[in-house]
């Protein structure tokens, strides 16, 4: 423990010298009132989305496991850079030992930079920050894999029938790596050639695409939100009513791009999405998405968690997946429609495992 009290010292001096507070300020963060537990702040995007809420409830889980103390903050919604610049900002008071973060954007950054200067080890969580290097290391789905994975499916289902594709995606007002590279996954995944892998909608509105013809009608935001998606889908429908790809940044905005079509009476429309949550893989079951990458937030959320318990009490530091820049933990296909050469798992088999709780 040597080597924690030294970086507790210089934390609580970054502090007393950046904030003009009490060393002792906070609620009882490791470095407050003389409790020396580990401690650890996991700061979400938001408290509502089940993907993030599951991701809680897998640090609670392991902080109590490893006798660690962790506090729990979140933006109000999606791209709340504000509320996670406050977040980062207590644990910083609070003498904190680590940081884990799905960042709502690069708003962000610089909090967190002040964080890593005061002595805290910051881990991004699903969502690798712009540049990578912002945080010490991410623990997340390899995105651009995931959209890669629906979109081979799509093309395979499409069997050379024209694809009219419509893109519902995060933001349309900030860059967010989860968001171009699902995007750009799901486009490559498709065959369809992508022009600078870092932003969604500057590849050719029309083409051809690994099985035939496409036509990309739109790109708009859904925030993640089933509302955002079924307004989304609308704005898609308007331009073009024969719509029969649909891919969507997440479960929720599936849903409501679902309700969306069967307003207008849209059919035979394929909707892939990504995230796999247990309500998302009962979906595919239903048939109102036909196919989800499946992540895993529960297994990012403890290794984070263990990660900084090590990382204070013997300074281990852990290491990113050979060839990529963050530590992949893993994702998987769930469709009950199997296409040959995509590997995949049954809406069952997703089941006994949506976002690794098993």
């Amino acid at each position: 423990m040597i080597l924690r009290r030294s970086r507790r010292g210089a934390l609580m001096l970054a502090v007393a010298t950046s904030l003009s507070i009490a060393a002792c300020g906070g609620d009882g963060g490791a470095g407050a009132g003389g409790d020396d537990k580990i401690a650890v702040a996991l700061v979400t995007k938001n408290s509502t989305n089940p993907f993030f809420v599951t991701m809680q409830e897998g640090a609670r889980k392991a902080a109590d496991a490893g006798g660690v103390k962790l506090t729990l903050a979140a933006g109000k919604e999606d791209g709340d850079e504000a509320g996670q610049v406050q977040a980062i900002e207590d644990a910083i008071a609070r003498g904190d030992d680590g940081i884990l973060i799905t960042p709502n954007g690069p708003g962000v950054n610089p909090a967190i930079k002040k964080a890593r200067d005061a002595g805290l080890y910051v881990i991004a969580l699903d969502t690798p920050p712009d540049p990578a290097d912002t945080v010490d290391i991410t623990f997340a789905t390899d995105n651009f894999r995931a959209g890669e994975l629906i979109g081979q499916w799509t093309a395979k289902q499409l069997a050379g029938k024209p694809a009219t594709i419509a893109l519902l995606d995060l933001f349309n007002d900030k860059i967010v790596s989860v968001d171009y590279n699902r995007d750009q996954g799901f486009l490559a995944g498709m065959g369809i050639d992508t022009k600078d892998r870092k932003a969604n909608g500057d590849e050719a509105r029309s083409g051809s695409y690994s099985g035939g013809t496409y036509t990309i009608v739109c790109n708009e935001p859904t925030n993640g939100a089933e509302d955002g998606g079924r307004t989304a889908m609308e704005r898609c429908l308007a331009k073009n009513p024969a719509i029969n790809v649909v891919y969507t940044i997440n479960e929720p905005a599936a849903v409501g791009a679902q309700k969306a079509l069967k307003a207008a009476g849209t059919k035979d429309v394929l909707v892939v999405s990504i995230d796999g949550g247990c309500n998302g893989v009962q979906q595919v079951k239903d048939g109102l998405i036909n196919a989800t990458a499946q992540q895993y937030p529960v297994k990012m959320a403890e290794l984070g968690v263990q990660a900084i318990k090590k990382i204070a009490q013997d300074g281990q530091k852990p290491q990113t997946t050979s060839g990529l820049d963050f530590f992949d933990t893993g994702v998987t296909l769930v469709t009950d429609k199997p296409a040959a050469g995509v590997e995949s798992i049954t809406s069952a088999e997703g089941a006994g495992r949506c976002w690794g709780k098993a």
